[in-house]
């Protein structure tokens, strides 16, 4: 299956139930990487999972010939500045680390952020989890210096880290 080709996918109503599946998939696998729960979400009714899928978060998802790899959200907070988003809900498969399906997810994200003329993005990862900040290392991230916790779980440090777009410039392919 690692030698076919990663696929992204928009997600949208069409495919709201393999998101959320993928979803509760990611928080059961490694659940100090996102700020909610498995047990909260689990618990969404069906209306709940299409009402993310039509706001303003703009999620991908990595296929494998039919099978969900991986997933990545783009959203921007209110209180942020307007010129940046935040990459969120990141997740490679287990069975999929190591291939590039990483790479794909943060290069959509970035991808889009430059298209959409946003100058930054930002995201905050567990301090202990080494294999995604050198994955966002080798994408261009950089620590801002800022630190802060899981909501759910004040024993995870995380770590708060940006790439600026090169929005206005000549585009970069990722992957």
């Amino acid at each position: 299956m690692a030698d076919l080709p990663v696929e992204l996918r928009r997600v949208d109503e069409s495919c709201w139930r393999t998101y959320r599946d993928v979803r509760l998939a990611m928080l059961l696998d490694t659940p100090s990487a996102f700020a909610s729960t498995y047990a909260g979400e689990a618990a969404f009714p069906d209306d709940r999972w299409l009402e993310r899928v039509r706001g303003p978060a703009r999620t991908w998802l990595a296929v494998r010939g039919d099978l969900p790899v991986g997933s990545v959200t783009s959203f921007r907070f209110e209180e942020q500045d307007a010129g940046d988003t935040c990459l969120v809900g990141m997740w490679v498969a287990p069975h999929a680390r190591g291939s590039g399906v990483g790479e794909a997810l943060v290069g959509a994200v970035l991808e889009d952020a430059r298209e959409r003329g946003l100058r930054r993005v930002v995201l905050d990862v567990a301090q202990a989890n080494t294999s995604a900040r050198r994955l966002y290392e080798r994408m261009g991230f950089r620590a801002t210096g800022r630190t802060g916790t899981l909501p759910w779980d004040v024993s995870v440090a995380e770590l708060e880290m940006s790439v600026e777009t090169g929005a206005g410039g000549r585009a970069r392919v990722w992957g």
